[in-house]
């Protein structure tokens, strides 16, 4: 069953590891990641509950106002890094100078972008962005327009629709000189359509692909069922030896990130978290508990309750990795890849977990993470702290940590019982052999 399940899931996600758009996605959502980080810890800092108790209410108010600067120009217009990137990385994977091929795909969302300011009952406001465009509302229309335009630049590139300059001239100014003609024909297709839809449908190509795919992408990815779908595809492959959350991530990363700013965003101004699945969800109460499969209660199941010398010199090496979310020591030394008497709990645990802490959320007992990004490194109660900027949070992850370890202890100890029979066994033998 098992060689059969995997010579359907490796080629597929092999694939899918491999693909081209998904590793420059992965790698423009990592060129943000710095930059949200300082943006989430800001926003940790203005929102620390004990605030209003060491503060007058203008003093919080002013301290607010003096560094709130920082969400908005980080997390807020994340959708430009997004393109930037996009850009960048796809350029430079067909060999094309990348910095402008970033730099037309950040002008070609722009092209399509509304420079105006309207709300309900007051004048239109003209030349001016609304944050929003740049942020959560405007990824999907950013990522697709990245991609399009960075086809677009590259393929003129190489049909050699360029201006060669003599050989004299400074490599920056023959550069320039190159990109010319590819980001004249690039931002001229962006330009002509944003007239058409502007001009012939009376709309923005904003508000059409954010009606048409964001919304209902993002409604479907916030929900459990495809959630719970996710982990699982995580959890198969990482029993088959692949990296899971590089392959599923890949493709709902661009829905968790949007669903993470839209938190951010409502949170800073309302106070208020509209969505429980988001980014933050995933990797504060999944990997942020020992790495993929929650496996810190794995390990001190073993240190506590096991008695194989095997397994608790496995757990050993994995304690010290385990507390900052690592786990490969486990996952290849206890080991959990290919090892039928484990895949039941590896894949168990986690969907069990994160249902019980959705309903959690869902009714009130503990607040839902606010959009800010917390380093899945961050060890375990501290993270959930700062993903819900509650105490509630942290205990969420600790019950969830004993649910974990009542999962794996059947079998576990089942595990515990044939290794120590294993050595018990090679143990005589040794000394009948001596």
């Amino acid at each position: 069953m098992f060689e059969k399940l995997s010579g359907i899931l490796v080629p597929i996600a092999g694939r899918l590891n491999n693909n081209r758009y998904l590793q420059v996605l992965r790698d423009a959502f990592m060129l943000a990641f710095p930059l949200t980080i300082f943006g989430s810890i800001v926003v940790v800092l203005l929102n620390l509950p004990f605030l209003s108790s060491i503060m007058s209410e203008g003093t919080l108010n002013a301290f607010r106002s003096a560094f709130g600067i920082a969400p908005q120009a980080t997390m807020g217009i994340m959708t430009v890094f997004v393109v930037f990137g996009i850009g960048y990385y796809l350029s430079k994977s067909y060999e094309v100078e990348a910095v402008f091929g970033g730099a037309i795909a950040l002008a070609s969302f722009l092209l399509l972008t509304p420079f105006i300011l309207t709300q309900e009952g007051q004048q239109a406001v003209q030349n001016v962005i609304p944050i929003d465009r740049l942020g959560a509302k405007g990824m999907f229309l950013g990522m697709i327009t990245a991609f399009v335009a960075a086809e677009i630049y590259r393929w003129v590139l190489q049909k050699d629709l360029t201006i060669k300059m003599p050989a004299g001239v400074p490599p920056a100014v023959a550069k320039s000189f190159t990109a010319l003609i590819p980001a004249l024909i690039t931002l001229t297709f962006f330009l002509l359509l944003n007239a058409l839809v502007t001009q012939v449908f009376n709309t923005n190509m904003h508000d059409i692909i954010y009606n048409a795919i964001q919304a209902p992408l993002v409604g479907l990815g916030s929900g459990i069922i495809p959630t719970l779908i996710a982990i699982f595809f995580i959890q198969i492959l990482w029993f088959f030896g692949l990296h899971g959350q590089i392959v599923i991530n890949s493709v709902m990363d661009p829905i968790w990130n949007t669903l993470a700013i839209e938190n951010l965003t409502s949170y800073t101004q309302t106070g208020k978290v509209p969505h429980i699945i988001s980014k933050p969800f995933m990797e504060v109460y999944t990997v942020g508990m020992g790495g993929t499969g929650m496996t810190l209660a794995v390990i001190i199941a073993i240190l506590f309750f096991m008695k194989s010398k095997q397994m608790k010199q496995v757990a050993k090496l994995g304690l010290g990795p385990g507390i900052f979310n690592v786990n490969e020591p486990i996952i290849f030394g206890l080991p959990i890849v290919m090892n039928p008497l484990i895949i039941i709990p590896w894949v168990l645990s986690p969907m069990i977990v994160t249902l019980v802490t959705y309903f959690a959320m869902a009714s009130g007992l503990v607040p839902p993470p606010t959009g800010v990004t917390v380093p899945w490194t961050v060890p375990i109660f501290i993270s959930g702290i700062m993903a819900t900027n509650s105490w509630l949070g942290g205990v969420m992850q600790l019950v969830n940590l004993a649910i974990v370890f009542s999962i794996w202890f059947p079998f576990l100890k089942f595990i515990d019982r044939m290794n120590m029979k294993k050595e018990w066994e090679e143990e005589n033998k040794d000394k009948k052999a001596s």
